[in-house]
């Protein structure tokens, strides 16, 4: 099993089936994950060093202008795209197996929850594992602990309100609130 593999099947939202080759490897990858985020989170980093850490836990470099308030979580770490001007601020949880993406100038709030997983309904399946990414465009400010869900797509600058839980696609300049989530307005139309 090689990690690209297992992405293959992760983006293609193949359905892990629990005890799987599949998901043995990513339990594997799980435990690097949780031992690279116990040494973020275990005492003070530079900027740089943050970002040096954050690189290992992604395998690959973060670009010199992301910026993390630690503690930070995941329990993967290997399907997270991020772009330019990133900033996450402390307490963040995200789930990514099923691939997220984050674009330029995009700003992460405290405690913000993102998960890509989820589990079928049926008992006798419910351990398998249903993979959706989630995609946020740029210029995006999601607020303190707001939950982003599997599938979710959030349009270039929208904002996300503080608490809000987004089930649904959120339209680029849509201000969505609420549990769930509902778009409220646009920012087009607030800022005339």
């Amino acid at each position: 099993m090689t990690l690209q593999y297992l992405l293959s099947r992760l983006d293609s939202g193949y359905e892990i089936l629990s005890g799987s080759p599949e998901h043995q490897y990513m339990c594997q990858i799980s435990q690097e994950a949780l031992r690279i985020t116990m040494e973020l989170n275990s005492s003070y980093h530079s900027p740089d060093e943050i970002r040096s850490l954050f690189s290992e836990l992604l395998g690959k470099p973060v670009d010199e202008s992301f910026n993390l308030f630690p503690p930070f979580y995941t329990d993967f770490g290997k399907n997270l795209n991020i772009g330019k001007n990133v900033f996450f601020n402390s307490g963040c949880k995200f789930q990514d197996q099923g691939g997220i993406t984050i674009g330029d100038g995009s700003l992460i709030g405290h405690n913000v929850v993102i998960a890509t997983l989820n589990h079928p309904i049926d008992p006798e399946r419910r351990r398998n594992i249903i993979p959706a990414p989630i995609r946020i465009g740029k210029n995006v400010w999601i607020g303190s602990n707001a939950t982003i869900l599997s599938g979710v797509t959030i349009g270039d600058e929208a904002v996300i309100a503080a608490g809000a839980v987004v089930t649904r696609d959120v339209p680029p300049g849509g201000i969505a609130s609420g549990v769930p989530a509902r778009v409220i307005r646009n920012i087009r139309s607030s800022c005339q």
